[in-house]
């Protein structure tokens, strides 16, 4: 895939690491303790920065899912595959790190409140792509169902990033028109934890896609009649 071509592995895998690591510097020795939930509130730069990486995951999926119909399956059913899978784990992140941070704020691990709510069928949506790609065994065929699904059910990513403007919801809004209300510390750590973030999500997409690249050569040569038997 290009993204190896583009970003050297080993750079990006060291400037991942050393943003991450100042991402955690700051959330846990520079940023302020925060007046009313104390210490707790520190999740709240891993749940964003989980949240915003999840949905940057998931617009690359629906992208390459628009491609491999547009353009047909090869790299992009791969890069859609991978980007579900890794993004799936990040959305993940966010609601166990938002259900930890529910607990200590709200006195529940979870309430069917509508940001919560559309973020489990969110979820849900994309484990069930993934089960959907284990049910179709013919690959081309697999790769446009799924890509299809993909674009389907992409619908579910703004209606979760809209749910705490459309309903009334108890899930604080963090992004307004007025922008962030966070002091400049606060801030800064907040931004370093989504770029750290959003590295790391490189980073492991360009190894899923190496690993994806490995697999395939290993299929085509127990295709082939002189290849592995």
């Amino acid at each position: 895939m290009r993204l190896r071509r583009i970003i050297p592995g080993h750079l990006l895998t060291i400037v991942s690491a050393l943003f991450m690591a100042v991402a955690l510097v700051f959330t846990f020795l520079i940023a302020p303790r925060e007046a009313v939930m104390g210490d707790v509130q520190r999740i709240f730069y891993f749940h964003v920065a989980a949240a915003w990486t999840g949905y940057l995951a998931l617009v690359v999926a629906f992208l390459a899912s628009v491609l491999c119909l547009t353009r047909g399956p090869g790299r992009w059913d791969g890069l859609a595959l991978s980007s579900v899978e890794i993004g799936l784990v990040f959305v993940t992140e966010g609601i166990v790190s938002g259900s930890i941070w529910a607990k200590a704020a709200w006195g529940v691990w979870w309430t069917w409140d509508p940001r919560l709510t559309t973020s489990a069928v969110l979820w849900l949506i994309y484990a069930s792509y993934l089960t959907l790609r284990k049910a179709v065994q013919e690959e081309s065929r697999r790769a446009r169902i799924a890509a299809v699904y993909a674009v389907m059910g992409f619908a579910a990513v703004p209606i979760n990033f809209m749910a705490i403007r459309w309903w009334r919801t108890v899930h604080p809004v963090v992004l307004e028109s007025s922008g962030l209300h966070l002091g400049p510390t606060m801030l800064a750590t907040l931004v370093l934890s989504v770029v750290a973030f959003t590295l790391l999500y490189f980073t492991l997409l360009r190894l899923r896609l190496r690993l994806q690249d490995a697999g395939d050569r290993i299929e085509s040569l127990m295709r082939c009649p002189g290849g592995v038997s």
